[in-house]
C-alpha cells in the first residue's frame, strides 16, 4: 500500500480521471509554484475504478477554481487546514474563461493580434461547449 503523507495547509483534488492529473497539474499552473505537489495515478477507487488524486500544500487561494471546472467539474476539491479538510468546494461552470485556453482556429484574430485575451464563453450549459469569443471556433477538452 503506498502511503503518501498529509499536508497541513493547501487541497486535495480528488475523483481526477485517471490519467489527467498531469494536464490539470500545468493548466493550474502548478509547475511556476514553489509548493509540495504529490501526484497520484491509477488510484483504487470504489466509485470510477481508477482515479488520480493531486495533493498540493500551498496557500488555497492560489487554485483557480474556474480552470477546474471547465476541465472536469465533478472533481472532489478538498480543503485542508491544519492538517484536517475543513471545507469541500463545489465546482460550477464558469459563463466565461479567460487567458487559460489558446484558440485552436488559425484564423481567429486572437492568432493574429497577440496581446487580444483569449476568451471563451460557455455556449451550452447541459453540454458543457464553450465557443470563442471571437470567432466561435468550439473549445474541445479532448485537446487539453
Amino acid at each position: 500500500m503506498l502511503n503518501v503523507g498529509k499536508i497541513e495547509e493547501g487541497f486535495v483534488l480528488d475523483h481526477i480521471k485517471a490519467g489527467e492529473s498531469l494536464a490539470i497539474y500545468h493548466h493550474l499552473q502548478l509547475d511556476k509554484l514553489d509548493c509540495t505537489v504529490a501526484i497520484i495515478k491509477n488510484a483504487r477507487s470504489n466509485k470510477m475504478g481508477k482515479k488520480d488524486i493531486l495533493k498540493v500544500e500551498c496557500d488555497i487561494n492560489l487554485l483557480d477554481l474556474d480552470v477546474l471546472a471547465v476541465i472536469d467539474h465533478n472533481i472532489t476539491v478538498n480543503v485542508i487546514k491544519d492538517g484536517e479538510i475543513v471545507s469541500k468546494k463545489e465546482l460550477f461552470l464558469p459563463k466565461e474563461i479567460r487567458n487559460v485556453f489558446k484558440c485552436k482556429n488559425p484564423r481567429c484574430i486572437t492568432s493574429i493580434e497577440q496581446e487580444l485575451p483569449h476568451v471563451f464563453v460557455l455556449a451550452d450549459e447541459k453540454k458543457e461547449i464553450y465557443r470563442c469569443l471571437y470567432c466561435e471556433e468550439k473549445f474541445n477538452k479532448k485537446n487539453l
